[in-house]
């Protein structure tokens, strides 16, 4: 995992929202970010963007949920990648990179983003947020993602 997050080149295109902390809302972030990326033809990362998302909401309203606090989800092509990010209130509850121990009833969710990301991250703030970012490659050319 990379713990620094760097600066976005300019970006050509750009989508945020902000959401509830419920599981309706993280549900919302995942067809958000699909309708988005059909708009901009990106069908090639269509699937692991979408798993993506609804892994980093999900983690975001169940491990980061505070009454009153939002969070936020964004999405930017830059760079030749594509990069999504969900920023909630609870910079001081950063993700686990360990593995969970095989009789742990959660734990697994980073596993799969790991598996989909390029890269992956986290960055701290604004106080009192935090940034769980992924990024997947336009021109993937790796077998394990469909691509020849």
């Amino acid at each position: 995992m990379n713990q620094e997050i760097d600066e976005l080149p300019r970006t050509a295109r750009h989508f945020r929202v902000q959401l509830s902390p419920t599981p309706r809302a993280a549900r919302l972030a995942r067809l958000l970010a699909v309708e988005q990326l059909r708009t901009w033809g990106l069908a090639d990362v269509l699937d692991d963007a979408a798993h993506l998302v609804a892994e980093l909401a999900a983690n975001a309203v169940t491990h980061a949920r505070l009454p009153g606090r939002d969070f936020r989800m964004s999405l930017y092509v830059a760079g030749g990648a594509l990069r999504i990010e969900v920023a909630d209130a609870r910079g001081d509850r950063l993700p686990e990179t360990q593995l969970p121990p095989p009789t742990a009833e959660s734990g697994r969710g980073l596993i799969l983003v790991a598996l989909l990301a390029d890269r992956w991250g986290v960055a701290d703030g604004p106080f009192p947020r935090k940034t769980v970012w992924a990024e997947l490659d336009l021109a993937r050319g790796r077998p394990e993602h469909g691509n020849p």
